[in-house]
């Protein structure tokens, strides 16, 4: 059965091996390919986030992490970042996840959530928003250098929490 909990510092080994390899890949996000584990852990786990695993079972299969996109009058907008273990894709982690991290959003006080930077080529993750009622409020081309040299779209994703929860 899939849970999700707030993180620990017990987690960080189990966090990295979900978050290392996907910076590694440099598909999806916008972080350095080469960063450390040490600063990876602390960009995902900083002091201005929360930051939750999923676990199936004892295993930690993913994670996320929530905060303000914005200081001063941008706050009341949640942005998070999510990641999902290579072996647990296609198994409902990520919906689960994002579940969690709008209950978390709404009682944090958060009035809506933005993705700022969803690599257009990431199409399951776009999917998936776009199934959760995110739309697509903005296009940066050709924002994002792919590992292979390409160049493509991001998009920035927006859903006002007031909406009845998915």
């Amino acid at each position: 059965m899939l849970t999700v909990r707030r993180a620990t510092r017990d987690d960080h080994k189990a966090i990295w091996t979900i978050i290392g390899p996907v910076i590694r890949e440099g598909e999806t996000y916008t972080l350095p390919r080469d960063m450390s584990e040490a600063d990876a852990v602390g960009y995902w786990t900083g002091s201005d986030r929360q930051t939750f695993v999923a676990e199936d079972g004892h295993a930690i299969v993913g994670t996320y992490y929530i905060r303000a996109n914005q200081l001063g009058g941008g706050s009341h907008v949640a942005n998070c970042g999510y990641m999902t273990h290579a072996q647990a894709r296609h198994k409902g982690v990520a919906r689960a996840m994002f579940e969690h991290s709008l209950g978390e959003a709404r009682r944090s006080g958060f009035r809506a959530m933005q993705f700022n930077f969803v690599v257009s080529t990431n199409e399951r993750a776009v999917r998936l928003w776009q199934s959760l009622q995110f739309q697509e409020v903005g296009r940066l081309p050709a924002a994002f250098q792919r590992p292979n040299g390409a160049f493509v779209d991001a998009l920035v994703l927006f859903r006002e929490l007031t909406q009845a929860a998915t």
